[in-house]
């Protein structure tokens, strides 16, 4: 079982400064932010970042392995599980990259951006708008998802428009509303725009469905959000697993990242909680050889892009009570990894992922407990995982000892 928590970096890595993240820490800025009881856009926290299961796991132990200091708050600990810091090799950091390394295919290649404003290219609007029959497109900038569907949602409603942006990641984002446009309409202007870009040979990483409802002055979001991927470049661990007959469970976004390849069965929730309770249900139900890959995504959408302390902290309380009761219902021979695909330090500047080393948290009734240092690659923990299941050794990554 790989568990990803979306954005969840544990100190900046030795390449931050390239990427502008020099000095980002996601899990040291929550934990200070935490002990000093520190406001942010939503209220004072009161008391430290409590997360005694992460801990026993060795998270403080990882965290120090990257940044040379337990996390503010957080005391010396014998750990149960097996722990490391990884880095990340591959040259974006994004979700794709990060998600794919884990699964043994870093990301060599660069990524294709929108760097400009306007952001996209004329050719690729106007046969944008011609093949899917439209007046036009709002936006074509660099934005906030929930302050452009603000800024431009009125205008859209009236002008059929749909809202094009970008961000610093390697995307392309549609917003429309879900009732007046139509969901499965933004769904397939979505295809299209996906295939649009891959004839064009641009290599952008998605294509994002973002739809909302509401009106003027209190637009919101829906669940409904979908994922437009390339495929990884080479086989990963999920194909390896299903070329032998086995199964992968994807929960959450996990198909949509991987382009639907390797998995045998995709399962949806609206939030981290609803992820839990399908990941706590594959724990009962799961069969041995099998794989599931759950990914909780409101660490990075609703807590580190939004710079929002005080609910990334409480989110993070939550799932490691939630943790514990997932590991109680392991069995002999389960294994399970708590990881990261990027960091998205929600106090750091901006609202964009940040450069940082993730976790490597395995933990089950077999593993041997202790430091498995500072990883090469995110390519370890597929590695690690593929020799668990009998897979023959991937290209990618050095299996970590568990024994």
């Amino acid at each position: 079982m790989i568990i990803v928590l979306d954005g969840f970096g544990i100190s900046s890595a030795p390449d931050a400064a390239a990427f502008g993240d020099q000095g980002a820490d996601t899990l040291g800025h929550i934990a200070e932010a935490c002990l000093q009881g520190r406001a942010d856009r939503t209220g004072v926290r009161k008391g430290p970042l409590h997360l005694p299961f992460l801990e026993s796991l060795g998270l403080g132990e990882a965290a120090k392995l990257a940044a040379n200091r337990l996390p503010p708050g957080f005391s010396p600990v014998q750990p149960e599980g097996r722990y490391a810091a990884c880095r990340e090799v591959s040259r974006g950091k994004d979700t794709s990259s990060g998600h794919w390394e884990i699964a043994g295919t870093p990301v060599l290649f660069d990524w294709d951006y929108f760097p400009d404003e306007p952001s996209f290219p004329e050719p690729l609007i106007e046969s944008l708008a011609r093949q899917a029959e439209l007046p036009g497109i709002l936006g074509n900038c660099h934005a906030s998802g929930t302050e452009i569907i603000n800024r431009l949602g009125e205008e859209h409603l009236k002008s059929g428009k749909p809202i094009c942006y970008t961000s610093i990641d390697s995307v392309f984002q549609v917003a429309a509303h879900q009732e007046h446009f139509g969901l499965e309409r933004l769904y397939e202007l979505c295809r299209l725009a996906r295939d649009i870009l891959d004839r064009e040979d641009l290599k952008i990483a998605r294509v994002i469905a973002r739809p909302f409802i509401g009106n003027a002055g209190n637009f919101t979001r829906t669940p409904n959000r979908k994922d437009y991927s390339v495929p990884p470049p080479e086989p990963t661990l999920l194909d390896r697993i299903v070329e032998r007959g086995r199964s992968v469970y994807a929960i959450g976004k996990i198909s949509e990242i991987f382009a639907h390849r390797g998995i045998s069965s995709s399962y949806k929730a609206p939030d981290n909680n609803g992820i839990f309770l399908l990941v706590k249900e594959a724990v009962e139900e799961a069969e041995g050889g099998s794989l599931t890959f759950a990914n909780f995504v409101d660490f990075d959408m609703l807590y580190g892009h939004r710079r929002d302390i005080t609910a990334y902290a409480s989110a993070l309380e939550t799932l490691d009570r939630q943790l514990a009761e997932l590991a109680r219902k392991l069995r002999p021979n389960d294994l399970a990894v708590i990881t990261s695909d990027h960091g998205c330090d929600p106090g750091f500047p901006g609202s964009s992922h940040t450069r940082e080393y993730v976790p490597a948290l395995f933990f089950g009734p077999r593993v041997n407990p202790g430091s498995a240092g500072i990883r090469a690659t995110l390519a370890d923990i597929g590695q690690t995982v593929a020799r668990h299941l009998g897979i023959p050794p991937l290209k990618q990554g050095t299996a970590i000892n568990l024994k």
